[in-house]
């Protein structure tokens, strides 16, 4: 007879506790039950995946397009033939993921006339992509060790229509305080520079100081701020509120209107400040005279 190993663990012990099985009913909140992909598989960024201010559709959008090799066809009618929303829904998701810098679409004319759209898409609006790895090694190769690396050039800003000092300093002024907001937003000042005329369109839009603060620095990311400056920049152009109503000047006073008066000479009435004669009496006595 087989002699029972009583170290070993019973059947209802073996089991994996309910509270750690990834299929258990969860308390609140989803649980993840993940598995590791080896292949056919897109790296998306969750500033895209959980951007707040993007819609649903505009976000599948962008992964979908992320998704595919490059020189897939992705135009509106190619997308709506591949998903269930019509064109119409299609082109208002693409006009966002422009506005956020995740989609690029430029009219080009090819060498035999025709005119095509060329469409790029950025999985990390406002950086380029790292050069490739021979490209690299060559500009390390020929770099000058004693010159800094060159910075990235910032993405362009709104302008003002009438760039007054006064106007531009409050802009930097406004722009110095964002890192009381958030020490991320501390800025050179060349990157004040750059912002400040962006800054100074928001005011000459009637928005004030304080609501322009609040624009840059509301919902800020929670993964750090690699390059502040081109995230303001952004924002600034992206957001940009239209310009105020426009102002009419008031009317002219209505003229007043005087008291009916009777004639000395005719004995008709006519409009005057005070009596005496009407306007045909009164030709009538120059005429005479």
């Amino acid at each position: 007879m087989d002699t029972e190993n009583t170290s070993a663990p019973s059947r209802d012990q073996s089991r994996v506790s309910g509270e750690n099985h990834p299929h258990a009913r969860p308390h609140s909140g989803v649980v993840h039950d993940n598995a590791r992909h080896t292949e056919n598989f897109t790296v998306i960024g969750n500033d895209l995946i959980q951007h707040r201010e993007l819609s649903g559709l505009a976000i599948g959008l962008a992964c979908y397009i992320q998704s595919v090799r490059q020189g897939t066809a992705v135009d509106i009618k190619t997308l709506a033939d591949r998903f269930p929303e019509g064109p119409t829904r299609i082109t208002a998701a693409l006009r966002e993921l422009e506005t956020h810098g995740y989609l690029r679409r430029t009219r080009e004319r090819t060498s035999n006339g025709r005119v095509v759209t060329r469409t790029v898409s950025c999985n990390r609006p406002g950086q380029r992509a790292a050069p490739s790895e021979p490209s690299a090694r060559r500009s390390a190769r020929h770099a000058d060790p004693d010159k800094p690396p060159p910075r990235k050039r910032l993405p362009a800003v709104p302008q003002p229509s009438h760039p007054h000092p006064a106007l531009l300093r409050t802009a930097v002024d406004v722009l110095a305080g964002l890192r009381r907001r958030d020490p991320r937003l501390l800025l050179s000042a060349t990157d004040a520079e750059h912002l400040a005329p962006g800054v100074a369109a928001w005011l000459e839009r009637d928005v004030a100081p304080t609501a322009v603060r609040h624009a840059l620095t509301e919902n800020l990311p929670l993964e750090p701020l690699i390059r502040p400056a081109a995230f303001l920049a952004h924002r600034l152009g992206a957001q940009l509120p239209p310009p105020p109503p426009l102002r009419l000047p008031a009317p002219p006073p209505a003229q007043p209107r005087h008291p009916f008066q009777e004639c000395d000479g005719c004995r008709r009435l006519f409009r005057a400040p005070e009596p005496g004669r009407c306007r045909d009496c009164r030709t009538d006595l120059l005429e005479a005279a």
